[in-house]
This record gives C-alpha cells, structure tokens and sequence, in this order.
C-alpha cells in the first residue's frame, strides 16, 4: 500500500470527490466512493480516528434507551447495521453480552424491561448475537459476583457488540486506499476557492508535517469533521448554513480488571441524574463511562477534569460497592466530543442525553455536502446516503464518470476481514500467526496481532520471519512488538509517535504507564524508517508524552483542591 507521503506526491490537481474529516464517517464516504469508481481524495489534519472516532464507548449497539425515546427507525437501523457489521469485520466486532440489573427503587419494571428486550430482539428480527436471557438474583450473583445484589429483582441479559473504533475507522481508510483513493492525514483543509456562482469549486491544503500547500479541485467536496463541522464550514465565510452541532463531552475512565472485576457491560444508572452509562470489561483491564455534558471548546483540547472522573467514581460505586475505585486506581482516561445535531440550531432547554443521535446530511448553497449527528454502529449507512448525494450532484452537474458502479459496502469484508474463518475462531487465527513466524511470535502477542489485525495478522508475522528482531516487545510486560511499527509505517499511513502508541495500538490506554516507558523505542524505530532527525524524534516523542499529561490533567486539579488555602493576611509580603 502506498505510504501518506507517497499518497501525498502523487495527488492529481483534480478529484471527483474531496472529503475532509478521517474520522469513520470521513473514512467510510472516501472508501464507498472510491468502490463505486468515483475518483477520491479524503484528507484528515491529524491522524485517522483522532477525535470521536477513537473515543467513543468502543460499542456495536443498537441503543436500548433509545426505545424509551420512541426513537424505533434509529434502533432498527442500528440493529441492522450491527449485523451487516459482524460480517464484514468479525476481528473487529464482537459479541458481547449487557446485564441490565433492575432494582425494587428503579424508574421500570423487570416486567417492562424484558418487554422492552422482547421489542429489542424484533427490531433486530431475533438476529442478535445470542438470545436474551432473564437473570433471577440467585443466577446474577454466578454471572456478576461483584455487582450489588441489595434490593436486586432480577437482571436481563442481552448480547450487543463492542469493537476498536480506531482500527474500525483505520480499516475503512486502508479499503479506500487499497481502491485507489489518496488518503492524507496530517493534511488540513484551510481554505474553499468558488466560481462566480458561489459554489465550492477546489480546496486549499496544507501538509502539517512540511507547512507545504497545494489545491485541488474537486467536483464535490463533503465536510464530514464530526465536531469541526461548524468550524469547516465557515471556511466559506459567505455560507448560509447556520451552525448545526451541539456538541457534548463524553469521558471514560480506565482501571484494571482486578478492581473492577465485570464478566459483561454492566448498564448502569447514575445514582444523581440516572442517565445511563456502562461498565465494560476490556480484556486485562475495565472501563467506565460515559459522561455526558455540553461542551464550547476547542474540539481538538478535550480532556477528563476531575469532576468527571468523580462523576464516574460515584456510578460505579452504587453499583459494585466492594468494589470502589480510587484515584490510584485510574490507569488513564479518554475524552471525546459526540456531534451531536442541534434540535433547532441550539440548545432549546432539551438536556444533553436527550439530544437525538439521529444524523442528518446538509447540502449548502455553496455546494457543501455536510454530515452531521449520527452513531459509530450506523457509519456504513450513513456513508452510503453521502455518496447517494454526491453522485447526484455529480450527475446533475454532467460529471458522473462513465463507469460508475452500484455501492456495495454492505457485502464487501473489510480488509481484515478477509479470509476470516466462518466459525469466527480468533485462537485459530493466532495459531497461524504463530506458524507465519517460523515459532518466534509467543501465544499472547499472536492472538493480540491476530484480534487487531484480522487475517493481516499473518503479514505482520512474516515480518517477524525475515527480521526476528521484531519480534522484541515494545515494553516487557506486554504483548505488542516492533514488528507492529514497521507495519504501521508501511501499511497503516502511521507517521508520529501518537499515531503507534495511541492508535495503531492500544497501548496509550491499556498499559499502567501509557506507554511512556516504550517512547524512545517507538521513536527511534520510527527514526529509522521515516528518516528523521534528531529533532524531529525529539518534538514526536514530546508530542506523545502531551496526549499522556492531557489524559492526567485531572489529577492536577484533584491535588489543587486538595491544597490546604493559605488565608491572605498571613502571606509575608
């Protein structure tokens, strides 16, 4: 696969499609496009999955609560897309069963609620991964020991899907590029050039690792930045549309399994405000969230504060009271801005939870094609509905290629997908990665390569099998080797430290210390292939240790209010 730089060089002056944002939705138009032969070109000003679509909940659902808001269309679509979505990305996708534990003081009934999976489970058509199941007290305390039995009537358990949102986006990327899409990170939109008529005719842009600009024109352009929405669409400072997002703060917390020890995703109730959020067990380790707030700052500067996390601490504390979570505890934290459309352009007194998820695509009268608002599990569809728009405009404007095709994203596996066993046998995979390697890649790291990367797992093995040096662990204690850097550089579009240690890998979040042990092996590896000099490795490597001190900003504000306050008049002056 040709590298960004590589992708870089050799964009043409001229697209059928320029898509700007690679976040899922950007990176699921750009490889929907480029499938149906439209000529694409999708540029992202950081990395694939930067913003939201690395920080969500990392779920595959149909959105139970969402039923209780009447919103039927939205779950049906989910539920549908979960499906079609277990079947293109099986590596990536996978079961995962919700204990919903009612209680004698809860807001519904045990009665309502299986009624409710009963309305669940037919919206899907009784496709769901595994069959609901209705859990008496007696069998919650063999499936969930530590959850909080006081009062318990019983507990639903029903089956959604979690996934790797950042490998989900990356994948979409790389199926794009692999159809002949040119997919820049690190290239930012910074300017719309427009005819007489006001219609966005090319695009400026900027390479953030050189300061290079060049433009291309583009017979359409999509604006598909998730929280930058309102931003990039006053690149056209003459736009009539009006702002469209209420964006709202979504924060998880990260500690280890033996804390919290969950067997499924726990639907919780917070015990203050009771909006929903999850406890979810992830592998060594157990996440909870998410928040929900309005937020008005730079999207690209968001981060836990200690109020949030004391937010979280509180939920899970009600629900696993033997169980609490201390500040210590906390091996990380993410942040995330959730697009959200604006019910009427603002706020209009409806609370941040309430704010429909449904998505809507907008078309300016400067020609702008923007998506907005929507859900990780619909992006596939939501795609789909773009480049429907796009190939309109395009046709009515007498520019649709001749060879044009049907879109068929909905049948197409995603890359690692791709020869994936059909009885989903992840130790399988693992067994052949371990045979790729000529024996050198151990159990742990093979089915780690396998679980991330599907059947290109055994790509990364063979790099083992001619340089067994890669096979070294980037930190001791854990699985992930070099092996995996040099086929994110190769492969992956990966060109800074963040981008292997926060996105290629999943080591900013699951690792004790974020990673900042492996820092300058991740550097200096990366130096070898990228050609760097020192200065160059030295700014990555501070650009990484940031992302860390950003995900513990919280805990400054935690010590600044645990600082005893210094009356003023004993201040010697």
């Amino acid at each position: 696969m040709p590298t960004r730089n590589e992708m870089w060089q050799r964009l043409g002056d001229e697209v059928d499609l320029l898509v700007i944002g690679g976040g899922i939705n950007g990176a699921g138009i750009a490889r929907d496009a480029a499938q149906r032969g439209l000529r694409v070109a999708m540029v992202e000003m950081q990395d694939l999955a930067f913003g939201t679509s690395s920080r969500s909940s990392k779920l595959v659902h149909g959105g139970l609560r969402y039923l209780e808001m009447m919103e039927f269309a939205l779950v049906f679509e989910a539920v549908s897309e979960r499906r079609i979505l277990l079947d293109l990305a099986p590596h990536l996708v996978n079961p995962l069963g919700f204990l919903f534990p009612v209680y004698k003081h809860s807001r519904r009934s045990l009665t309502t609620i299986n009624a409710g999976l009963w309305m669940y489970e037919g919206l899907s058509l009784f496709r769901s991964p595994q069959r609901p199941r209705k859990l008496r007290p007696a069998d919650v305390a063999r499936e969930e020991p530590t959850l909080n039995r006081e009062l318990l009537r019983g507990a639903p358990l029903y089956y959604d899907c979690s996934t790797d949102d950042a490998r989900l986006t990356l994948e979409n990327g790389i199926a794009a590029a692999r159809d002949g899409a040119a997919v820049l990170t690190y290239t930012k939109a910074v300017g719309f050039e427009r005819d007489k008529e006001g219609r966005i005719v090319a695009v400026e842009l900027e390479d953030q690792h050189t300061g290079a600009r060049r433009t291309v024109r583009a017979h359409v352009t999509v604006n598909a930045t998730g929280p930058w929405t309102d931003l990039t669409i006053g690149l056209n400072p003459d736009s009539d549309t009006r702002p469209m997002l209420r964006p709202t703060k979504g924060v998880h917390i990260v500690v280890p399994h033996a804390v919290l020890p969950v067997n499924h995703a726990v639907v919780c109730f917070h015990p203050e405000d009771r909006r929903v959020l999850f406890a979810l067990p992830w592998g060594d380790a157990t996440y909870v969230g998410t928040t929900d707030t309005d937020f008005t700052g730079d999207p690209a500067h968001v981060y836990a504060t200690a109020e949030d996390v004391d937010y979280l601490i509180a939920a899970a504390a009600a629900y696993f009271p033997d169980n609490l979570i201390g500040y210590d505890d906390i091996q990380c934290t993410w942040a995330g801005l959730r697009p959200l459309v604006a019910p009427g352009g603002g706020k209009d007194g409806v609370d941040e939870s309430a704010v429909s998820r449904e998505h809507t695509i907008h078309v300016g009268r400067d020609g702008l094609i923007t998506i907005a608002g929507g859900k990780l599990t619909t992006y596939r569809r939501m795609c789909a509905e773009v480049v429907d728009t796009a190939v309109k405009m395009l046709r009515m404007r007498d520019q649709l290629p001749a060879n044009i095709q049907k879109g068929r994203t909905d049948e197409t596996p995603l890359p690692g997908a791709i020869g994936w066993p059909e009885n989903d046998d992840h130790d399988a995979v693992a067994a052949q990665v371990i045979e790729a390697s000529g024996q050198r890649i151990e159990p742990d790291t093979a089915r780690l390569l396998a679980d991330t990367y599907g059947m290109r797992s055994i790509e990364v093995a063979r790099l083992v099998t001619s340089n067994p040096a890669l096979g070294e662990r980037l930190l001791a204690h854990r699985p992930e080797i070099l092996a995996q850097i040099d086929f994110a550089v190769h492969e992956e579009l990966a060109t800074t430290v963040t981008d292997i240690i926060k996105q290629r890998t999943q080591i900013f979040y699951r690792d004790a210390d974020q990673g900042l042990g492996c820092v300058a092996k991740t550097g200096a590896r990366l130096q070898q292939l990228l050609g760097w000099d020192d200065a160059t490795r030295a700014a990555r490597e501070e650009a990484y240790r940031e992302e860390v001190r950003l995900a513990r900003r919280w805990r400054e504000e935690v010590e600044a209010r645990s600082r005893p306050v210094v009356p003023i008049g004993s201040i010697d002056v």
